[in-house]
């Protein structure tokens, strides 16, 4: 473990040491799986990579334009006795706070949360199907049934499932570079969404794996998303309600060597591809699943999004003022479990284990919650490694994986959203 970086950011909570460590676990995966395939490849990062990594949708350009992070209907409003954050970046999440409430825009939506109590705001826009919490401090959130059936559980969890073939050697390293990439011949099914699984996946994929992401058609992912996390992969748009596609999700994920699951808990059980039935469908895969919240308590099979983890978590109030809530200056639950998803994958394929994971932003939140607070440094002032790359005929200014391999970045061009069959390179 590398010493705790400078402040890269200005925040009461130590966001760059959850970054450094989280991506420090996946480059020392990443090394160990490259030596057992017989490379010599030399893993490292830096810490501009590591900032702007996760920092990575503030500087995305598409053909030189930026683009906007948040929908009209997200972020926090005042309810009539405390705040509430809200999710409305989704069309279905945003029509049905349209609907509960019966307004259409921002200032209808201020309008009426500020005559409702915000604890009824939180529980009645979850039964419309909508994503909102009650903003809480520190010290209520550590009183919530939610916090308290979590408390003691790790960020990840390994369930050890026996063992899978080990990958096969790779060719050595030349003086300019690997003459392969080390998950070469690795296949990943990519069925997560927004930032934290499609940052992990998108990692593997620049590191040589076949990625192939999976959508539905009636509730595509958000192409701003897309953009940002989609270097290297390939993806497709299958709809589960149909029983050709349903079958062809199957047979795919039964020839995955890993399988990644971003969906709320419970979501896929009624389509056959729930945590157990991945297990039977791919004894062999290595298979990590992300929640929100952790699967058990409460809220265990609530959605939820980085922002709503940390509003609920005591993240806003710590951040924010007395008159207003905050947010940490980047979206570290989403980024470092990323990192943290793609470490874990990584070492269950160098120890050649079929492994099931779990992960939770909520994990993420408790994680930082757990480092000492860092105060009296300045911010530093870093560069900001972008690479271009395309995605058809557009051109994209992102900021590549973090990790390098002999000291070169691992940027590729973004695949076009839905455009690849659903079938494996080979």
């Amino acid at each position: 473990m590398t010493s705790a970086p400078d402040r890269w950011w200005d925040c009461p909570l130590d966001v760059e040491t959850l970054a450094q460590q989280s991506v420090d676990r996946a480059r020392g995966a990443l090394a160990r799986l490259a030596r057992t395939r017989g490379l010599g490849t030399r893993i490292d990062t830096t810490d501009e990579l590591i900032a702007a990594g996760f920092a990575a949708f503030d500087h995305l350009r598409v053909d030189g334009e930026p683009v906007e992070a948040w929908a009209e209907l997200s972020g926090f409003v005042r309810a009539a006795d405390g705040w509430v954050r809200l999710h409305g970046n989704f069309p279905h999440h945003a029509d049905a706070l349209r609907r509960l409430y019966g307004i259409r825009d921002r200032a209808g939506l201020e309008a009426a949360l500020a005559r409702r109590p915000a604890a009824d705001v939180e529980a009645e826009v979850a039964e419309a199907g909508g994503i909102a919490v009650r903003v809480r401090d520190r010290e209520e959130w550590e009183r919530h049934p939610q916090a308290l059936a979590r408390a003691g559980h790790p960020w990840a969890e390994r369930e050890e499932r026996g063992g899978r073939e080990p990958l096969t050697t790779l060719a050595t390293t030349t003086s300019t570079g690997p003459d392969v990439l080390p998950l070469a011949g690795v296949r990943v099914l990519d069925l997560t969404r927004v930032l934290a699984g499609p940052t992990a996946s998108q990692l593997l994929a620049c590191l040589g794996a076949d990625v192939l992401r999976i959508d539905p058609p009636h509730r595509p992912e958000l192409i701003a998303q897309h953009l940002v996390t989609g270097m290297g992969k390939r993806s497709t748009v299958l709809d589960l309600r149909r029983e050709s596609d349903l079958r062809r999700t199957r047979e795919l994920a039964a020839m995955a060597d890993v399988i990644l699951t971003g969906y709320r808990p419970g979501a896929l059980d009624a389509l056959g591809l729930g945590p157990d039935d991945l297990v039977a469908l791919a004894p062999h895969a290595v298979i990590a699943l992300l929640s929100a919240w952790g699967e058990a308590g409460p809220w265990g099979s609530r959605a939820g999004f980085d922002s709503i983890v940390q509003a609920a978590a005591g993240i806003g109030a710590a951040c924010g003022t007395a008159e207003r809530p905050g947010a940490l200056p980047v979206q570290a639950l989403d980024v470092a479990t990323g990192h943290l998803i793609a470490a874990e994958v990584l070492d269950a394929l160098a120890d050649a284990r079929a492994r099931r994971l779990r992960f939770s932003l909520l994990g993420a939140a408790e994680a930082l919650w757990a480092l000492p607070r860092r105060s009296g440094r300045a911010v530093a002032e870093l560069e900001v490694p972008t690479v271009r790359v395309r995605v058809g005929e557009r051109r994209l200014r992102v900021v590549p994986p973090v990790l390098r391999l002999d000291g070169q970045m691992i940027a590729q061009d973004v695949g076009e959203y839905g455009a690849a069959a659903p079938a494996w390179r080979d």
